[in-house]
């Protein structure tokens, strides 16, 4: 027999305990109801592909082979140097930019769909020493084809074309002979009627798309890779041949130098992306042959191959 008050303090025991679950079974429900946290987000982070360049693929530009020229409105245009391609004329360019003669010259010419000029409009400026004044042409060499990557197809103006393992587009006409193409942002040599009368003082960047015609006719000392856009985006001129037709609508040039003349710690140092690997050759691949709805056409022009440069990382 349960003595009465051992069963008053079970009833309380128990009671105490249905209150006791009813508080957890409500804070059970509680607990159920109450919506949860929203997760946390993070940026999405694009999959690497096989097309995407490694540290291994970057290489440093010499800052003999980089040549800065800074406009008016601290506008800067990088130009890695050809020395390859067109050493003598390079030589040039070198010697131009040392004796400082590029400085307060202008940019005089911007002809829609063609090109950018600058330099001395005159022609009236004198030659410092060092300066070849006939260079022989340097449009073509005689040697083998043999880039990193050989694309597809030929095109109307070259055999074959394709990209050198340092990152220069490369043509050819099948039998012997290779030279650069124009394309978008390369820098060429103007010239008068004969073909030895450019130093490399007068330059030119195509900004259109029919540039390729100049293969073979004009040498190309090196290309644009940073402010091609301060070229390229200038007011184009209704006068003949896209000359400014007054010293107002001419650019001025405030400086033009050799990455290696200026102080160490102004100096530009970029790199650019070798092409002698299997990612650059899946990238071309990517690009000739585009996933849907984009339609590919199974091959690229050697113009349209993005010849990838980059800030060299800090340290």
């Amino acid at each position: 027999m349960i003595h009465p008050r051992l069963l008053a303090a079970a009833a309380v025991v128990t009671a105490a305990a249905a209150i006791g679950g009813a508080t957890a079974a409500v804070t059970a429900i509680t607990a159920a109801a109450a919506p949860a946290p929203p997760p946390v987000q993070t940026p999405p982070v694009a999959a690497a592909t096989p097309a995407d360049p490694v540290t291994a693929d970057w290489v440093a530009i010499p800052d003999d082979e980089l040549l800065v020229m800074t406009l008016a409105g601290n506008r800067s245009v990088a130009i890695r140097l050809a020395p390859r391609q067109a050493p003598t004329h390079v030589a040039n360019v070198r010697a131009l930019a040392k004796a400082r003669w590029w400085d307060g010259l202008s940019v005089y010419r911007v002809q829609e769909n063609w090109v950018t000029q600058w330099g001395d409009q005159s022609e009236a400026k004198p030659m410092p020493a060092g300066v070849a004044a006939r260079p022989a042409a340097e449009y073509d060499a005689a040697a083998a084809f043999a880039p990193a990557q050989r694309l597809a197809r030929g095109d109307a103006y070259a055999a074959a074309s394709g990209i050198t393992a340092d990152g220069w587009p490369i043509a050819t006409d099948g039998r012997g002979t290779v030279w650069t193409p124009h394309c978008y942002g390369t820098v060429g040599v103007a010239r008068d009627t004969s073909p030895d009368t450019g130093t490399g003082a007068e330059l030119f960047m195509p900004i259109g798309g029919s540039a390729r015609r100049l293969d073979r006719n004009y040498t190309i000392v090196g290309r644009v890779i940073e402010g091609a856009q301060w070229l390229s985006g200038l007011p184009r001129s209704d006068a003949p041949l896209g000359m400014y037709a007054s010293a107002a609508e001419r650019l001025p040039i405030l400086s033009v130098r050799l990455a290696s003349d200026m102080p160490a710690a102004e100096r530009p140092h970029f790199q650019y992306r070798a092409a002698d690997n299997a990612r650059f050759a899946a990238m071309i691949a990517a690009r000739a042959n585009p996933k849907p709805p984009m339609v590919g056409l199974g091959g690229v022009d050697v113009c349209d191959v993005p010849l990838a440069v980059r800030h060299a990382p800090a340290g």
